[in-house]
């Protein structure tokens, strides 16, 4: 099987982070291929914590509930793809682009690494599906007023990022209802990738 990309959007709390794992483990026992996963999210994470310059104009603007920058993240992302990448590996970016500027530079990354067919999943919540989910994870930037603002800003800005590729040739949208057990979300992305 050639290796494939794919790209999840999906607002926080719609349980992204799970169905990844599951396609990775999916993918490993299918052909036994590594997957490369770019999450500037945990990367963004680890500079916080470094407690650097850097770390700290992250950390406000994550307690905010605003997005990076884009220099920031595609810089992040060209990082993990230029030292992990090769023609063998699956590729699976979660939490980006997130705006139509990193959707143009994510269609500049693909075309060079040579990458045809990718896979868009987007994993729909209900707004106050996400608030109940965020809420329960009890993470410090998941506070009711962080959650709202994250939430216009995926309306406002993510949702166009994956508009972007709509009528892009090479680009699938495979819109999945994440309101159901995460077994069943996972059956609805497998049938869909026709698996």
């Amino acid at each position: 099987m050639q290796s494939q990309t794919f790209v999840f959007f999906g607002i926080v709390g719609c349980g992204k982070g799970t169905q990844i794992q599951f396609l990775r483990d999916f993918l490993k026992d299918k052909d036994g291929k590594e997957c490369v996963y770019a999450y500037p999210g945990n990367e963004y994470r680890k500079l916080i914590e470094t407690g650097s310059y850097t770390g700290s104009l992250v950390k406000e603007s994550v307690s905010l509930g605003h997005l990076q920058p884009d220099f920031l993240t595609d810089s992040i992302v060209t990082n993990i793809l230029t030292s992990s990448l090769t023609p063998d590996k699956h590729l699976i970016t979660d939490g980006y682009p997130r705006t139509l500027a990193q959707s143009q530079v994510l269609s500049d990354m693909v075309n060079f690494f040579k990458r045809d067919e990718v896979k868009i999943i987007y994993i729909e919540i209900s707004k106050e599906e996400a608030m109940k989910r965020n809420l329960l994870r009890g993470r410090v930037d998941d506070t009711k007023e962080g959650i709202e603002k994250r939430f216009d800003e995926y309306i406002n800005k993510v949702i166009p990022s994956m508009d972007y590729f709509k009528d892009k040739e090479g680009y699938k949208i495979y819109k999945i209802n994440g309101e159901q057990s995460r077994e069943d979300v996972f059956k609805d992305i497998v049938k869909a990738l026709g698996y």
